[in-house]
């Protein structure tokens, strides 16, 4: 593992993705163990219009994964990808802006593993997951 990269190398990682810089994605919090990332509302996230805008279950399962990547990176990994990832949906994404808090469960030589929580804008838990990243060296 290396040293723990700054805030701003965090920040800076996380929006160098295009479909990350498309969803508007925030880091708002690093914390020793864990940061928290901020999803606005886009209309195009939709899946179902009535009776209530619904956000599409994948997106909320990408935001889960890239948490838990940003996570390892966060914590002095390399991550190069997701090897595997689990997603539990607990109730509708219908209240934006929507919360992704992530922590490193166990940082390894060769795998990485994060778990990571969606909060609506009423903290409500609307989905959450683990996943595994291989380290790159």
């Amino acid at each position: 593992m290396s040293a723990k990269p700054p805030h701003d190398d965090v920040a800076a990682r996380l929006t160098r993705s295009p479909f990350h810089a498309w969803l508007g994605l925030e880091l708002t919090a690093l914390g020793e163990e864990w940061l928290e990332i901020r999803m606005p509302w886009r209309d195009e996230l939709v899946s179902r219009k009535q009776p209530v805008p619904l956000v599409h279950g994948g997106v909320l399962g990408a935001l889960i994964d890239l948490a838990g990547l940003q996570a390892v990176y966060a914590q002095g990994g390399k991550p190069s990808g997701t090897a595997y990832m689990h997603v539990d949906y607990h109730r509708p994404a219908t209240k934006p802006p929507f919360t992704v808090r992530a922590r490193v469960l166990k940082l390894g030589r060769t795998l990485s593993t994060a778990e990571a929580f969606v909060y609506d804008a009423a903290g409500q838990l609307v989905a959450s997951g683990r996943g595994g990243y291989p380290n790159s060296g």
